[in-house]
């Protein structure tokens, strides 16, 4: 069957999914578009044959449309979530989840109260192959228990609009999520401490921040992130075991040799980064659609935690680098947990 997609929000992220649809991934077709700026959602739906939908509530209960994805502006995403849910339909939202972790727990349970999961959250990374390669390498338990993590998380710059809390809602989220994924294991507290700021950051911005976060198990968690590192693009990922560790590799890249020096490129974008993890990431959904079985990624209770640790990081700062607990509900057996 070809899966009908309907988009809730037809800003950058929004139109690039869109181009994934209907130009990547196979058996899918965008049907619908809703957006806050009816002039824009005319216009990218015309590319693709859509119709346009004055709102978002329209476009859920639309009969032409089987699955939702929404790519709206953040604090509107619990909205169309539990709309989606309310209608029975499978619904990808692209993080954050919701905006604040009550929002996120109301999504939380109108899901468990609808029986099944429908939901997906879009942290692209757990479909990278470098990430998945490690997972499976941890998975095999030849490292033996993982005991500390090295992260680091830089762009090469970013807008004056940037301030300093979204260091971990925007940005360390990424990591907080695939590290959650690869260590099977909760995060319980964390400490962001700020080292001596770049001179090539707005006046306004803490930057760098070192983010340190405990799991459940006891491993230890640096993430470095730099957001004017001016340089790239540039992730890095590495987990120390009891019997060695295994790196996140760089993307491949050629090497070249010229005016006595050897080097590689060094990406200058996520988009760049992590177009065949996006690829990967809707590929997948569309199958779980189209076959009728519950997504198998990131999960309205991976939203909420991540929604939970960014909030407890943020507190954290403004707390001049105080370790802050989660304070985590316990994750129910709905979404494989015990509680």
């Amino acid at each position: 069957m070809t899966v009908r997609v309907g988009v809730i929000g037809a800003g950058m992220i929004g139109q690039d999914h869109i181009r994934r649809l209907t130009e990547v991934v196979t058996g899918a077709a965008v049907t619908a578009v809703a957006d806050v700026d009816a002039e824009r959602a005319a216009e990218v739906a015309a590319r693709v044959g859509a119709a346009t939908l004055p709102t978002g509530a329209d476009l859920v209960t639309s009969p032409d449309v089987d699955a939702v994805l929404v790519t709206s502006w953040g604090p509107a995403h619990a909205e169309h979530v539990l709309a989606a849910i309310a209608a029975g339909k499978p619904v990808f939202c692209e993080k954050p989840l919701a905006t604040t972790a009550e929002d996120c727990l109301r999504i939380v349970e109108a899901e468990r109260a609808h029986g099944r999961r429908l939901v997906q959250v879009g942290f692209m990374r757990r479909f990278d192959a470098g990430y998945r390669q490690m997972k499976e390498v941890l998975s095999t338990g030849s490292l033996g228990a993982p005991l500390i993590v090295h992260c680091a998380h830089r762009n090469p710059t970013v807008p004056e609009s940037y301030h300093s809390a979204m260091a971990a809602q925007d940005t360390a989220v990424h990591e907080i999520d695939v590290l959650r994924w690869l260590l099977d294991d909760e995060i319980v507290s964390a400490q962001v401490v700020t080292p001596r700021a770049t001179s090539r950051r707005f006046p306004h911005l803490k930057d760098p921040q070192i983010m340190i976060f405990e799991t459940a198990s006891g491993v230890r968690i640096d993430l470095e992130v730099f957001v004017n590192c001016q340089y790239g693009y540039d992730i890095q990922c590495e987990v120390v075991g009891e019997d060695g560790l295994v790196r996140l590799p760089d993307p491949a890249a050629v090497g070249v040799r010229t005016a006595a020096r050897h080097g590689t490129g060094v990406l200058q974008d996520w988009k760049d980064r992590f177009a065949e993890a996006f690829d990967t990431e809707f590929r997948e959904w569309v199958a779980s659609v189209a076959s009728g079985t519950e997504p198998t990624g990131p999960s309205s209770w991976d939203g909420y935690a991540a929604t939970v640790i960014t909030d407890a990081a943020v507190r954290s700062l403004q707390a001049g680098g105080e370790t802050v607990t989660t304070d985590m509900k316990p994750r129910p057996a709905f979404y494989g947990g015990t509680a």
